[in-house]
């Protein structure tokens, strides 16, 4: 039994895996997370610091979700997040497009493929000499 203090409010809670916040504070946050997306759809052109402001939430936290894929920018907003590796700006996630290509393109070369086998030739039509 794996047992923490939740980063949020303290309390005590036995934990399973992903964020060590008590499910207390798990559905507040997913709460606030539903108020933000409503206020997303009523108001497209935010951006973060208005979202931020009007729905009483951390910046970091609206970051969090987009870098978690949760919330997006809409296509053609001229505000967005930077790629982690390269500094581009991009919509949603962690990464832009070129660097998740180049992730993969690494990750694939670093494993190694097996060898195809090179057919064995038949003894029998070898072309030496037989003896019966």
């Amino acid at each position: 039994m794996n047992v923490r203090n939740c980063r949020k409010c303290g309390r005590i809670f036995n934990y399973i895996s992903g964020p060590a916040i008590c499910p207390k504070c798990k559905e507040d946050q997913e709460e606030l997370f539903q108020n933000v997306k409503a206020y997303i759809q009523d108001h497209r052109s935010a951006g973060i610091q208005e979202v931020s402001r009007e729905c009483e939430v951390e910046i970091q936290q609206i970051q969090q979700w987009i870098r978690e894929e949760r919330l997006e920018f809409a296509e053609g907003s001229t505000i967005g997040i930077a790629c982690e590796k390269c500094g581009a700006m991009i919509r949603s996630g962690r990464f832009c497009d070129k660097c998740k290509a180049e992730m993969i393109n690494g990750l694939n070369s670093a494993i190694k493929k097996p060898e195809e086998p090179k057919p064995q030739k038949d003894p029998k039509d070898s072309p030496r000499m037989r003896f019966l």
